[in-house]
């Protein structure tokens, strides 16, 4: 529905020509990056402080008028795009630090400060914002607060969750919530931000987040590791959280065939072992000592390798050789493009089931779609698998996509199976919005849905999404 134009007209007297974003300027704001969920706004403004924000809400409470908070639009689930004349609030004008603090190791911004700014910001410090994605060029604090991200260190450091102290927030009655506390320890009553971590703007907008910091490493080491199977990866990973004490930073289990469609669609990709294996293992070590920890890393694949977990392992001999190690793991998506239809999940299981999982749907999916090749990769030290599939080669592509509805709820049954999650840090949005709906429990339902009325009576945050 299309706001009414007095609702239009004085939204655009709030924010000011600086403000308003149209024509071909809106075009990349309501359009994702895929083109999967087509977007429609009556408006789109970008608003330069909380306090607009808090207008914006007002003006768009008192006439009913639906709102979508969008950060830096690089959401995968489709959470960021308006689907019916919604007002497209951007966040992209709102990109001060507030403060930084080293010795309290606590790092405060605005919501479209993006986390490479962010990153950068506890670097100027000596410290460390440890979130690290893909898009983290682009993507923006408020997103990926509200999307609760995770990426490459979530094993050492947690998810977006674990890194927010407070948030600042525009209620959907435009009130602002001032949670911008740095605490440590909190103990009043309901942990409020975290309704707002991963509620996908449904509940508010974030308009500032206090993070938290952490001592910047001073050693680095990444591995590049081949073995037999994921339950050799999972005894790799025990032993080395356990050897290193605590400095395993990354984990990354990668299988055969999809590294090896990088080294055959990604120009200048070179396998970092002589010959190929079934498995591959990206392991990333940090210390906040210099000195001991190659040698520390040394001895872990010395003994893994006499105990018969690895095959064989190479250690990065500079930072430029370890960024070519990430490479090939970061273009995998990529090299996956030039092989046909795909069906992606990104989900999770207890990091023990990791293996029995791949074991589990890769037969459910063998059975509704013979010949569906398997692409596994992703975070084994956290049980996050980005667990997708190609056609078969040669393969008719008609015939997979008709079969992409079944295989998915082969792969989701297999989830349940083993207690995980359909999504693990994509989010859901529009695109996994139903399939929480029937496999949620209803109690779960029961209370994300109470939480949301009485929070947002009008319903007016973001609607469509989630739930």
């Amino acid at each position: 529905m299309t706001a009414p134009e007095t609702v239009i007209s004085d939204i655009r007297a709030i924010v000011g020509p600086k403000g308003v974003i149209d024509g071909a300027d809106a075009e990349p704001l309501v359009h994702e990056l895929r083109g999967w969920w087509p977007g429609k706004a009556s408006l789109v403004v970008a608003p330069a402080s909380a306090e607009e924000v808090s207008r914006i809400v007002r003006t768009c409470a008192r006439a009913k008028v639906a709102i979508t908070p969008q950060g830096g639009n690089t959401g995968l689930v489709g959470g960021q795009m308006p689907q019916n004349g919604e007002i497209l609030i951007s966040l992209r004008r709102m990109r001060k630090i507030r403060a930084a603090s080293a010795e309290g190791m606590t790092l405060t911004v605005d919501a479209g400060v993006t986390l490479a700014e962010a990153q950068q910001a506890a670097a100027a410090i000596d410290r460390l914002f440890p979130l690290s994605i893909g898009s983290e060029g682009t993507c923006q604090i408020g997103g990926v607060i509200s999307t609760n991200a995770g990426g490459v260190n979530v094993l050492r450091y947690g998810n977006m969750r674990d890194l927010v102290l407070g948030l600042e927030v525009v209620l959907p009655d435009g009130e602002i919530w001032n949670g911008l506390k740095s605490l440590r320890k909190d103990n009043t009553g309901y942990d409020l931000k975290q309704l707002f971590v991963g509620g996908e703007g449904t509940l508010g907008v974030v308009t500032g987040a206090a993070l938290k910091l952490f001592p910047r490493p001073r050693e680095r080491v990444t591995a590049f590791v081949a073995l037999a199977s994921p339950d050799d990866a999972l005894s790799m990973l025990t032993r080395a959280q356990i050897a290193s004490g605590g400095n395993v930073t990354s984990f990354e289990l990668m299988s055969r065939f999809s590294i090896g469609l990088v080294y055959k669609h990604i120009p200048g990709a070179r396998d970092p072992l002589d010959k190929p294996f079934p498995w591959y293992v990206l392991a990333e070590f940090s210390s906040g000592r210099e000195g001991a920890l190659r040698a520390d890393v040394e001895a872990i694949l010395a003994d893994a390798f006499e105990a018969g977990l690895i095959l064989d392992a190479t250690i990065a001999e500079n930072e430029a050789q370890a960024a070519a190690f990430w490479h090939l793991r970061h273009v995998i998506s990529v090299a996956m493009r030039p092989e046909g239809a795909q069906a992606k999940f990104d989900v999770s299981v207890p990091v023990a089931s990791v293996p029995a999982f791949l074991k589990d749907a890769g037969e459910a999916v063998e059975k509704i779609h013979p010949g569906a090749r398997v692409i596994a990769f992703g975070h084994l030290g956290d049980g996050n698998i980005h667990y997708d599939l190609l056609q078969p080669e040669g393969g008719d592509r008609a015939a997979f996509e008709q079969a992409e509805d079944r295989i998915e709820q082969a792969v989701y049954d297999a989830i349940d199976r083993h207690r995980g999650s359909i999504s693990a840090e994509h989010g859901v949005g529009l695109a996994r919005r139903d399939d929480i709906a029937r496999r949620k429990q209803p109690a779960e339902i029961a209370m994300m849905r109470a939480i949301k009325r009485a929070l947002d009576p009008q319903g007016i945050m973001n609607p469509g999404k989630m739930i």
